[in-house]
């Protein structure tokens, strides 16, 4: 996300406030001795009445601590006791506070994509706290397709952010998760994302930010601005957000030139499912321009679309330094600086990550190109959000919460059976998987990531150079010493694996083990945030390490991708040597022990994976900068994504193997879906093929339908193999023959089972017809198409058909 900046780190809380202040050059910890203690911090919270009675103020006196009134009265009273001034100094994420109404510091900005994570001021970990709990990052953690472990993992992380919080070491706002969708195989930011469908990163964010923010009992309130947040999520990067830096283009200066269809089929769809499914309460705003308009300076983008069409209860914050990038970057109208300010408020940004806002707006003002009344509701709907969390009048569900809150056992088990449940079997000639440990007692680990620990947490997650690290680490080695006599060769001196001189150790190696595992991959020095990819092989000498290894091992070789984009391994794939594959993303500070686990038949992967994996000359046929979607045959431009390619892939979206095999049934359908038209509804026109037959009535809007039509399904799933395992069933449907530029299929639903060895299980699924069947025309309007449909489960192992009709 940020810029680098240089700055006083500042978080506050004394009595008075959180005073946690750290020279971010010299790494020294300076904290108040009262700040907090092992259980629970003396800070209690802003409208105390003891607290103000210790700043020799009186809590009476400011309306917007009476917790009788109304949440949006107290936030409007709250802003118009501050002066212009006072005002302005509170629309930095670092926000200065305002002394003489008892109102401390704030810093807004704390990052929780997988875990708590020491990147952005708002967390700091020290000798009381020094560890939190990682997970798996974000593009592994998909792979599960477990909607339930995606809301626990929130659950978990928000109750170590309570803790943190409680203890002085936090605040109560995060910016996460990153919720891009994977356009592209060589975005650096792919292990963040939850893949490249955008129903399932919609899903994802939405179970996730449920899983942060829900206080228990509250997920249903009546009024959504004063639903209460055990803290406060962020969706982020809104929007057409997925160039990094791909050969000189820089987020800094690009812009997304995107095509209506595109937005409201891929690029919006999970920002709206975060609003409206999960209530997030914050949205960020993004670096790039879309269609030649900086997204934080776009009152389409935030003011109509996520307050006013999508009804944000919350704030919308800019990625950090954008208004900035505005001006140097863009050059966006040649603004100066007050001039970019002013039309960020004027769209809807109510909140600056950087200085523009608290350095500019003031002049902005007096100058007459923004309004008081601007700030005003910008600051209301940023003390609205710390009101429902509690910030003002505590939430007494957690007051309890300490130190033994984080890195609890549990935690830790969950982090690792997130890892087992998204890795991912690719390959297993034989099988040859699961190895026993009666056969396989010596075993040659290779790689450069055979002892890997910080790569395993990915990013946004513990910086080495900041205090903070995940509460252990299990490597590869640690987890497969578990189960044999380990002989580790390192392979390569890194993952570029420049020098070869390290292969004929691990050589060695492999010739005397009963099993050899390679361990390589990718990490940050090669896909991450500010780089993106220029191919889509493994670097260096990895391939020869590979190739090397297997030809000389005495027993059976099982390769090992740490990697989050897909890599082209067709070399290992028609490899007989290498008779096993499977890809672990970046699986958390515990994957080493995951790993081992699944490789000894601990557990049974059943992992799918969340992304295309193309063939390494996929990317010689379209730029990275290229938005869109479908096929150009007029440049030559393959699809993108499962819906619109259709070409050779290495592996494809939701591709996966099992140590168990799994049969289907289909137990009832509804074979047709009749939507029921009003007075004035009318036909909606389409485009078909040439060769193909236009129905009378193409097509009918949706938000011209009442869409109360569901589509029922019902399968059974039967574990025919000989060991317990989960199957992942996922559902598509597929738009009648012959309409023009439409999706090859697209996913509506999914679930993860688990099944005992020879038992059943019913899977039911409910489908909205218009929403499972519809389609987005050239033109972004969301359609149901007349005709035959067709619902596809899995690969094609059940389908059925679905006529639609209006009456």
């Amino acid at each position: 996300m940020p810029k680098i900046l240089i700055f006083l780190l500042c978080l506050s809380f004394t009595i008075t406030s959180f005073v946690i202040c750290t020279d971010e050059k010299e790494k020294v910890l300076k904290i108040s001795t009262d700040a907090a203690t092992p259980t629970g911090s003396d800070f209690t919270y802003i409208c105390d009445p003891a607290r103000y009675a210790k700043l020799k103020l009186d809590v009476k006196s400011f309306a917007f601590c009476d917790s009788k009134l109304p949440y949006n009265v107290r936030a409007k009273d709250l802003v118009d006791q501050m002066t212009l001034a006072e005002k302005i100094a509170q629309l930095g994420n670092n926000a200065d506070g305002v002394a003489r109404l008892g109102l401390p510091k704030y810093e807004w900005w704390s990052e929780a994509l997988h875990g708590l994570s020491n990147v952005g001021p708002g967390t700091v970990f020290d000798n009381l706290v020094p560890h939190a709990t990682s997970f798996p990052t974000v593009i592994l953690t998909a792979a599960s397709f477990n909607e339930k472990r995606w809301r626990e993992i929130g659950q978990v992380v928000s109750t170590e952010a309570r803790a943190m919080y409680n203890l002085g070491r936090s605040g109560l706002t995060y910016w996460s998760p990153t919720i891009n969708v994977a356009r592209d195989p060589r975005w650096g930011r792919i292990t963040e994302t939850p893949g490249e469908d955008p129903f399932v990163v919609g899903t994802y964010a939405s179970n996730y930010v449920r899983g942060l923010q829900d206080v228990a009992g509250t997920e249903h309130y009546k009024d959504l601005n004063t639903r209460p947040l055990k803290v406060a999520a962020c969706c982020k990067h809104f929007a057409a957000y997925d160039v990094d830096n791909w050969h000189g283009v820089d987020r800094y200066h690009f812009d997304a030139r995107v095509t209506e269809q595109d937005m409201e089929e891929t690029f919006m769809r999970p920002f709206e499912m975060c609003i409206k499914d999960g209530d997030v309460s914050s949205v960020m705003c993004s670096y790039n321009r879309v269609n030649g308009i900086p997204s934080c300076a776009d009152p389409k983008l935030l003011r109509e679309t996520l307050r006013q069409e999508w009804n944000l209860h919350g704030y919308i914050v800019a990625d950090c330094d954008s208004i900035e990038v505005m001006v140097t970057g863009h050059k966006f109208l040649n603004d100066s600086n007050e001039d970019a300010v002013a039309q960020t408020l004027k769209a809807g940004l109510d909140l600056d990550c950087g200085a523009y806002y608290p350095k500019y707006v003031g002049n902005a003002v007096n100058q007459g190109k923004v309004r008081e009344s601007n700030i005003d509701e910008a600051l209301q709907n940023l003390y609205i959000v710390l009101l429902r969390a509690g910030y003002f009048d505590g939430l007494p569900a957690y007051n309890a919460l300490g130190k033994n809150d984080i890195c609890t056992s549990r935690s830790i088990e969950l982090a690792t059976q997130v890892a087992r449940e998204g890795i991912t079997l690719l390959k297993n000639d034989g099988p040859t998987l699961p190895l026993n440990t009666a056969t396989f007692k010596t075993l040659a680990v290779v790689g450069p990531h055979a002892n890997s620990t910080v790569a395993m947490i990915g990013n946004y997650a513990f910086d080495p150079r900041n205090p903070g690290s995940p509460c252990r680490y299990t490597s590869p080695i640690d987890g497969f010493s578990t189960y044999g006599k380990v002989n580790y060769a390192a392979g390569c001196g890194d993952v570029k694996c420049r020098d070869a001189s390290l292969i004929p150790p691990a050589v060695e190696a492999a010739k005397t083990a009963d099993a050899t595992i390679i361990v390589t991959g990718l990490d940050l020095s090669i896909e991450a945030e500010g780089l993106d990819r220029l191919d889509l092989l493994l670097p260096g000498k990895q391939t020869d390490l590979i190739n090397q290894v297997a030809a000389a091992a005495k027993g059976p070789v099982i390769l090992v991708l740490m990697t989050a984009g897909g890599v082209d391994i067709s070399f290992a794939k028609t490899n007989p040597k290498i008779k096993a594959i499977l890809w672990v993303g970046y699986p958390g500070a515990e994957g080493g022990r995951a790993i081992a686990d699944v490789v000894f038949g601990q557990y049974n992967p059943a992992g799918r994976l969340p992304i295309t994996w193309y063939q390494a000359d996929y990317i010689n046929k379209l730029p990275l900068t290229s938005m869109q979607f479908r096929p150009d045959d007029s440049q030559g431009y393959p699809g993108r994504t499962y819906k619109f390619f259709n070409g050779s892939t290495v592996f494809p979206f939701g591709f996966g193997l099992s140590y168990t095999k799994f049969n289907y049934t289909l137990n009832a359908t509804v074979p047709s879906l009749q939507a029921k038209l009003q007075r004035f509804t009318h036909c909606h026109d389409l485009n078909y093929m040439a060769n193909k037959t236009k129905p009378t009535c193409p097509a009918i809007l949706v938000s011209d339908l009442q869409c109360g039509e569901y589509i029922e399904l019902t399968l059974v799933v039967q574990n025919v193999g000989g060991r317990v395992g989960s199957e992942v069933v996922l559902v598509y449907s597929k738009p009648p023959d012959g309409i023009a530029g439409t999706c090859l299929k697209q996913l509506i639903g999914f679930q993860r089972v688990y099944i005992a060895a020879g038992a059943s299980q019913e899977v039911k699924f409910v489908f909205n017809g218009c929403k499972s069947l519809g389609i987005v025309d050239y033109a972004g309007n969301n359609i149901l198409p007349f005709g035959g449909h067709t619902i596809i489960v899995g690969d094609g192992v059940a389908s059925f058909p679905v006529q639609v009709t209006f009456h």
